[in-house]
């Protein structure tokens, strides 16, 4: 018997009234687990209004009350860990460690939060003019929004949530509706490490909810990631009603291997980056760009090898490399993916459709595939497929390896591997993508640097997490001071000078 899920609000689980509902599935099973309610734009205003009410005596609150707060928060979900990773694997279908990292790399940024005293703190010039001062202060925005994807259900509403918490501001999650709960588990763990009610709420919903928040005046800020079309029309639509926007889409990240690179060591970095979480993941690494065709053949007989080797398995197996995809839509958009590849001429190297698990037959499967010889023009070079597909595309020299990123659509992150220190970092310099990884093969920032992708990746500004998070969240104010002093020079009506 499925059972219903809820929104977040007020410190409390709060019952959908629109009268939609949609379903969420275990991707291993395929059966449908749960119904999560899809809030109207009543609802969404109603939640909306008790954050706004709440928010102000949360950014009046010190900001180190606010950190020790998270601090609480952070250990409530070390405690709970296991109990979160079982959520999510039971909606998004990564296995249990891949669960917890997910979980993990969220909690460092709250971590980070931690130092909002110090990441708040404006700045101070004395004497500026004759007994004139001036200071700047940060300080919240109001109420903020974070829309967030199914892929990572834990750690990205925790990017968003917690510098926006820290900083004073009131927030409301629209999570993906394939895998709320952990969401909705992480608001009550929130609620126990001492929130106040209302500063912190899920609001469950598809495009109406988000259409919602999108128009309502008391959204200040709007955080996105998901596919690049869905990216630019909410950075479009928010900025149209004069909110701040974050808005961060796809990939096709690119991982060049040069002639004298560690061969070993770019395998294992290729399977793990190409096929864990199923190739689900924005940072996965899609493209492999061998130079010159000893490396490329070298690389393409090494990755089929252990490609035969790899396991697929329902979360709880111990030796399962990776899950199922989310849904059954995604599975088939992978297939056609797959299907579209051979019709453009790749060489189909492994093939992963078609594949069951014994004792899971209604799950969504798809296996570890790989091409070779893909053409830049081909589809399955250009558009993001999202699933554990690998693209080889050989280059002659690392010129044309650079260039491919470079002059690719998006431009989120890519990696080098090589022993050679100079070809490292010239690569660094001029490629045209906003996270490279040197020997990394998924380079993303630790919590105090900032994630964010160039080009059709990321719209906006200001990226997530480290200090671009805090100065997101956050407006400032400049303040010019003057304390009567017994000197008066009268009225002036010249513009004011620092001199």
């Amino acid at each position: 018997m499925t059972r219903d899920l809820t929104h977040y609000s007020g410190g409390a689980h709060r019952a959908g009234t629109s009268g939609r509902f949609g379903d969420v599935h275990d991707p291993a099973t395929g059966q449908i687990t749960s119904r999560v309610p899809l809030a109207d734009g009543g609802e969404v205003a109603d939640i909306v209004g008790v954050a706004a009410a709440a928010q102000p005596a949360w950014a009046a609150t010190n900001p180190q009350r606010r950190a020790r707060i998270l601090l609480r928060f952070v250990d409530l979900v070390n405690e709970h860990v296991d109990e979160l990773a079982a959520l999510l694997s039971a909606e998004h279908g990564k296995t249990l460690a891949d669960a917890k990292g997910d979980i993990a790399r969220g909690i460092e940024v709250v971590e980070f939060c931690a130092a909002a005293p110090h990441l708040l703190k404006g700045e101070f010039s004395d004497s500026v003019g004759t007994g004139i001062d001036v200071h700047s202060l940060r300080q919240p925005l109001g109420v903020v929004a974070g829309i967030t994807p199914f892929n990572f259900p834990a750690m990205i509403p925790l990017w968003k949530a917690g510098p926006a918490l820290a900083a004073g501001n009131a927030f409301v999650l629209k999570p993906s509706e394939r895998d709320p709960s952990v969401p909705l588990r992480l608001a009550e763990l929130l609620t126990e490490a001492g929130l106040p009610d209302g500063i912190f709420s899920v609001v469950n919903g598809d495009k109406v909810a988000v259409d919602a928040l999108l128009d309502d005046p008391r959204i200040k800020a709007v955080g996105f990631v998901g596919s690049t079309p869905i990216a630019q029309s909410i950075y479009a639509h928010a900025a149209a009603n004069g909110k701040r926007a974050q808005c961060f889409g796809g990939a096709k990240n690119h991982m060049i291997i040069l002639p004298d690179a560690d061969l070993d060591m770019a395998v294992d970095a290729l399977i793990g980056a190409g096929y864990g979480s199923a190739g689900e993941r924005c940072m996965a690494i899609s493209v492999a760009v061998p130079v010159g065709e000893q490396t490329a053949d070298a690389l393409v007989a090494r990755l089929k090898e252990r490609i035969d080797g790899l396991r697929l398995g329902e979360a709880t197996d111990p030796e399962a490399d990776f899950g199922p995809v989310v849904s059954a839509a995604a599975k088939e958009r992978i297939e056609a993916a797959i299907a579209t590849g051979i019709e453009e001429g790749a060489e189909l190297v492994a093939d992963g459709r078609g594949r069951t698990v014994d004792g899971y037959p209604g799950g969504f499967w798809v296996g570890p595939t790989l091409f070779d010889r893909v053409r830049p023009e081909m589809a399955l070079y250009r558009e993001e497929i999202f699933g554990p597909v690998l693209s080889v595309v050989r280059a002659a020299d690392y010129e044309e390896a650079l260039r491919l990123p470079t002059e690719h659509e998006y431009g989120n992150g890519v990696a080098i591997f090589t022993r050679d220190g100079d070809a490292a970092r010239d690569f660094a310099s001029r490629v045209e993508v906003g996270m490279v990884g040197i020997n990394v093969p998924i380079p993303v920032p630790i919590a105090y640097y900032t994630f964010g992708g160039w080009k059709a990746s990321g719209f906006g500004d200001l990226n997530q997490h480290g200090a671009d998070a805090f100065r997101f969240y956050t407006r400032t104010k400049t303040v010019t001071t003057r304390w009567p002093s017994g000197i008066r020079a009268g009225a002036s009506f010249v513009m004011p000078e620092g001199s």
